[in-house]
C-alpha cells in the first residue's frame, strides 16, 4: 500500500526518498526511528503517527495539524520538557505490535502545513532536534518497514481510523456470522454485517431475485440480476468489497450442521414459523447464539400500522427464551402472509435493531443487558424492551 501511496502522493514520496522509515498502519502514516531525549538526556527512539484522509484509494491528505507519538514527552538539552506541543496522554490501537501510542501533540504554525512532508519535517525538528544535537542521532535511517495489515476489506476502512475506534472493531475479528434468509430484512442485515469487520459472512437463501426484491433491499437494481438466485446476486454485489463473503443458494434445515460449522453468531430472517422452529432447534443444538427478527405490518383503514420484533437467544438461556413463545414457531394461514406488508424503511429499521443488538452483545456499543426482546410500535414509535 505504501508503494501505491508514494506513487500518487509527492509529499509521501519525498519522505521516503529523504530517508524516513515510513509505513502505513490502520490508515495512519507512521514514521519510525524518531530520536528524542528523556528528562535524563538519555537517547530514546519513538514514532510519529499521523491520521490520513483518503480522497480516493490512492490519494491522501493529512486530516489536521496534530500527530500521535509512540514514546514519552521529548525533552530539551537541559532535560526540561519541550514546550508549546499541546496535546496530552492518549491511547490508540494500531496493528503493529511495536507501535504503542502514548500521547498526542499539537503544533500548528499560523499558516498551517503545506503538505504531509512539511508537517512531518516540522515535528521531527521539534522532537528530535535536541537528540540530534547531543547524540548525533539521525532520524533518516532509510529503513523499509513491512506494512501491517490483516483487513477483511478490499477497500481501506477509513471510517474506523477517522473515528479512532480500531480497538473496538477488533471485537469482531474472529466472528463468523450467518444470515439465514435474505429477504427484505435479511438483505439489509447482510449489507450492515458485510461492512462490519467480522472474519466471515455466510448467507443462505435459495429464492430468486425479482423486481419486488429490488424495492426492499439495499443498492441499485441491475437489470441482469433479475431472475437470478439471490445468492448469486448478493455474492457478486459484495465480493468486490471484502474477503470472507460466502452466500449460498440453499435453505437451512435441521440437518444443515456442516453449513453452520464454526459459525459464532447467527441471524434468522425467515417468514414461516415452521422453518424458524427448525432453524432455532439446530442453532440451540449447536450452541450458536442468535437473533431472530420479525415484523407484522398491515393496512388498517386509511393507514399502515404494526410492529417490528428483535429477539436475542443467548446460548445459556436459549431454551428459556423459546419457552416464552416470544417468536412464532408455527405457520400462519397463507392469507395472513399475503396481507403482511413489507416496506424498505421498515425492513432496514428491523435490521438496524438486530445489528445494534449484536454489536451490544459484542461490547462495541454500551449495553445494560436488560433487554433481549425488543418490540417497536409503528403508531407511536415506541421501543419496548423485555
Amino acid at each position: 500500500m505504501l508503494n501505491i501511496l508514494s506513487n500518487s502522493n509527492k509529499d509521501i514520496n519525498r519522505l521516503i526518498e529523504k530517508g524516513y522509515a515510513v509505513s502505513i498502519d490502520s490508515n495512519y502514516l507512521v514514521v519510525r526511528d524518531i530520536p528524542y531525549l528523556d528528562e535524563g538526556k538519555k537517547l530514546l527512539i519513538g514514532a510519529i503517527v499521523s491520521k490520513l484522509v483518503f480522497i480516493d484509494q490512492e490519494r491522501v491528505q493529512s486530516e489536521d495539524h496534530q500527530i500521535f507519538f509512540c514514546g514519552g514527552h521529548p525533552c530539551q538539552l537541559d532535560g526540561s520538557p519541550i514546550l508549546n506541543m499541546g496535546g496530552g496522554p492518549v491511547s490508540l490501537t494500531l496493528k503493529s505490535e511495536d507501535l504503542v501510542v502514548q500521547r498526542s501533540f499539537s503544533n500548528k504554525p499560523s499558516q498551517g502545513y503545506a503538505d504531509i512532508f512539511e508537517k512531518i519535517e516540522t515535528y521531527v525538528t521539534i522532537i528530535s532536534g535536541p537528540a540530534i544535537n547531543l547524540h548525533k542521532a539521525d532520524p533518516l535511517t532509510f529503513r523499509a518497514v513491512e506494512e501491517a495489515t490483516d483487513s477483511v476489506f478490499k477497500y481501506r476502512d477509513t471510517l474506523t481510523s477517522r473515528a479512532e475506534i480500531g480497538d473496538l472493531s477488533l471485537k469482531f475479528k474472529e466472528d463468523i456470522v450467518a444470515i439465514i434468509g435474505l429477504g427484505g430484512t435479511g438483505s439489509y442485515l447482510l449489507d450492515f454485517i458485510v461492512k462490519t469487520p467480522v472474519k466471515e459472512v455466510r448467507g443462505f437463501d435459495s429464492d430468486s431475485f425479482h423486481v419486488h426484491n429490488a424495492f426492499r433491499s439495499p443498492g441499485k437494481l441491475e437489470k441482469e440480476e433479475l431472475d437470478k438466485r439471490k445468492a448469486e446476486v448478493y455474492q457478486k454485489r459484495y465480493e468486490e468489497f471484502r474477503h470472507g463473503i460466502n452466500i449460498q443458494s440453499k435453505f437451512i434445515l435441521a440437518d444443515s450442521i456442516d453449513d453452520l460449522k464454526d459459525v459464532t453468531f447467527a441471524f434468522i430472517c425467515v417468514d414461516k414459523g415452521s422453518s424458524r422452529s427448525e432453524i432455532i432447534t439446530l442453532l440451540i443444538k449447536m450452541n450458536i447464539p442468535f437473533i431472530d427478527v420479525g415484523m407484522g405490518i398491515e393496512r388498517q383503514n386509511d393507514s399502515i400500522n404494526g410492529m417490528l420484533r428483535t429477539t436475542y437467544f443467548p446460548v445459556e438461556t436459549a431454551e428459556e427464551v423459546l419457552a416464552k413463545k416470544l417468536v412464532p414457531t408455527s405457520d400462519l394461514p397463507d392469507e395472513v402472509y399475503r396481507n403482511n406488508i413489507q416496506i424498505s424503511e421498515l425492513n432496514a429499521l428491523n435490521a438496524c435493531f438486530a445489528v445494534i443488538k449484536y454489536k451490544q452483545i459484542k461490547g462495541f456499543y454500551s449495553d445494560d443487558g436488560a433487554s433481549n426482546h425488543l418490540l417497536f410500535n409503528l403508531d407511536n414509535l415506541h421501543l419496548i424492551g423485555e
